[in-house]
């Protein structure tokens, strides 16, 4: 992309148009193209204008966003940013809009909008230039019936069977001190419900940092145990990790690991950002280092900036084995080509082989195993 970063907002609220032109137009490097109050309306100015990212509201009259989102994802994809409501409602409509391939959202206050969205502005025109350099993929097409079905909760084309849901076999007791830790920012809602898709009910705990506000926290983790083996819920302070569970850093809050009478336990805390995230890959992925050591496993996902990449350097030198996705298969490559920078990845694998990997890896530091076959790693 040369030039200024061209962008449409869709929203039909005239004050939230407004708001959102303003804050656009004051950025150097990005205008406002055009603003639209429904969905018919964005429709005729992508056709005319050929924004580069589009900001879109969930709710709006006559065809609402998440409808508009999966027919332009179909038709003519491109990065979406979505404008939420910070309601459980607008939550799990998010959630959906992810599957569909947004590639962020915002979530704006339900009261004072006006001074609510202007402290977000710098959240917002940062979200703009990612979602700008994001990669997006079309969604393959749907029979009429299926596209019936956008509204639902599941969305057909995007719930692919689970990948592996045999238990591993293995005595619990040659597992009990393993732990599989997962970092992942933007565009790494759909990728860490892929890797979880492949864990076993016998799996490792596992812990995960998804950057992502108080209030969304909760929709994700339910939406992730629908479509997983093991059970996925938010993590709460001072519960012990069970294996057959994942564990979701609450929105807000950083999300350690502590060991006590020979268990790990959830450490969930408020203090200041780390890396400029509350959760923190950072702080999850030292605590795993120091909880784990050689047990842990480490996982980075795609997501914008450097959260967890010198924190996964420390992991590898406690003797973790780590995994990074390739930037092939990122929607943003920044947190896994710094972890990759900074010499803490010892396997760079596209996403779909990042779980089936790690259950190698696992059955490879107890010894040879019923299902798989000994892996090059």
């Amino acid at each position: 992309m040369s030039g200024k970063c061209r962008v449409l907002v869709v929203d039909d609220s005239a004050l939230v148009r407004n708001l959102l032109k303003e804050i656009i137009n004051r950025q150097a490097d990005m205008e406002c193209v055009g603003a639209a109050n429904d969905a018919l309306a964005a429709r005729e100015m992508i056709r005319d204008l050929n924004p580069d990212v589009v900001t879109l509201d969930v709710e709006m009259p006559h065809m609402d966003g998440i409808d508009f989102l999966g027919r332009l994802m179909r038709l003519r994809p491109m990065p979406v940013l979505m404008i939420s409501t910070l309601t459980e409602h607008g939550a799990d409509v998010t959630m959906r809009a992810l599957e569909l391939g947004a590639v962020d959202f915002v979530a704006k206050p339900r009261l004072g909008i006006e001074n609510g969205l202007l402290e977000l502005a710098q959240q917002i025109v940062e979200k703009i230039r990612v979602a700008a350099q994001a990669k997006v993929k079309r969604l393959p097409s749907l029979s009429l019936e299926s596209g019936r079905r956008l509204r639902a909760i599941r969305t057909p084309e995007r719930e692919r069977p689970l990948q592996n849901t045999q238990p591993l076999r293995i005595a619990s007791s040659l597992l009990s001190d393993k732990l599989i830790c997962i970092g992942a920012s933007t565009g790494g809602t759909e990728a860490v419900r892929e890797v979880l898709a492949c864990m076993p009910s016998d799996a490792p705990p596992v812990v995960i940092v998804q950057h992502m506000p108080a209030g969304f926290t909760a929709s994700f983790a339910a939406r992730l145990n629908e479509l997983s083996t093991v059970t996925v819920t938010e993590a709460m302070h001072g519960e012990p990790l069970l294996p057959g569970h994942a564990y979701i850093a609450p929105g807000g809050k950083h999300f350690a690991v502590a060991r006590r009478v020979g268990r790990y336990v959830a450490s969930i805390f408020d203090g200041e950002t780390v890396n400029r995230h509350k959760p923190s890959v950072d702080v999850l992925f030292r605590s795993a280092a120091a909880a784990a050591g050689p047990n842990a496993i480490g996982i980075m996902l795609t997501g914008m900036g450097s959260d967890g990449a010198s924190a996964m350097r420390v992991m590898k030198e406690a003797g973790s084995y780590n995994f990074a996705q390739d930037q092939a298969t990122c929607v943003v490559f920044g947190m896994p080509r710094e972890a990759i920078a900074h010499g803490a990845v010892d396997a760079v694998l596209p996403l779909p082989q990042i779980g089936p990997a790690v259950l190698a890896r696992l059955l490879k530091s107890v010894g040879p195993g019923p299902l798989l076959d000994e892996p090059p790693y």
